[in-house]
């Protein structure tokens, strides 16, 4: 098997998803074979948004022939990352590079887990919420936009209301009687705004 580990690993991180790696090749002689290739091995140290560590599960990227540099693609935004460089002949791997740590910056929020309406009185619906499964950042907000429907689909002025990323439930008053809303509703972090889920209730007609 190869006898020496690629020197000099440089990390470039391009987005919340993408990083490419440099490293230099090896002496030819060390090799010891036929040159077959690289492979990095990289892998998910934590999530800095949640302080959890669960099993690790790591990725291996081969890179053919003489490449000094290759990119991994579907990374999870703000986390953080180990990977090293081993080169490859016909018989195995060499050793790997010491670990270089990197990490991604923060994405767009997943869609709210879910959007609940409840509670529906002649001028009022209350709002719950769960937060995004995947936050991808520190989340800074939500963006509630509400319209009224009428009788044939049409839909009226919209509404937008901006809430505090800690709270989870809203009363919206002031309402009209026997009106169907409908509401649309996503998180942001400092990146921007994530995909909205949206939902539709009805004031109730009379008491």
């Amino acid at each position: 098997v190869p006898m020496v580990a690629p020197g000099n690993v440089q990390v470039h991180v391009i987005n919340s998803t993408l990083a490419k790696v440099h490293w230099d090749p090896v002496p030819l002689k060390s090799v010891r074979g036929h040159l077959q290739g690289y492979k990095v091995y990289y892998w998910k140290v934590q999530s800095l948004s949640r302080r959890n560590r669960r099993h690790v599960e790591k990725k291996i990227l081969t890179f053919r022939g003489n490449k000094t540099f290759g990119m991994l693609p579907g990374l999870e935004p703000y986390s953080s990352y180990k990977l090293n460089v081993r080169v490859v002949n016909g018989k195995g791997e060499g050793p790997a590079s010491p670990d270089k740590v990197f990490k991604t910056p923060e994405g767009v929020p997943s869609s709210p887990s879910f959007l609940k309406i409840t509670n529906p009185t002649l001028d009022s619906l209350t709002l719950e919420w769960g937060s995004p499964t995947h936050p991808n950042g520190v989340l800074t907000s939500y963006t509630l936009k509400f319209q009224p429907i009428n009788n044939t689909h049409e839909l009226g002025p919209l509404v937008e209301i901006r809430i505090p990323a800690n709270e989870s439930s809203l009363i919206l008053k002031n309402l009209n009687y026997s009106t169907r809303y409908k509401f649309y509703f996503n998180a942001q972090t400092s990146v921007g705004s994530g995909s909205q889920i949206t939902e539709e209730a009805v004031t109730i007609m009379d008491e």
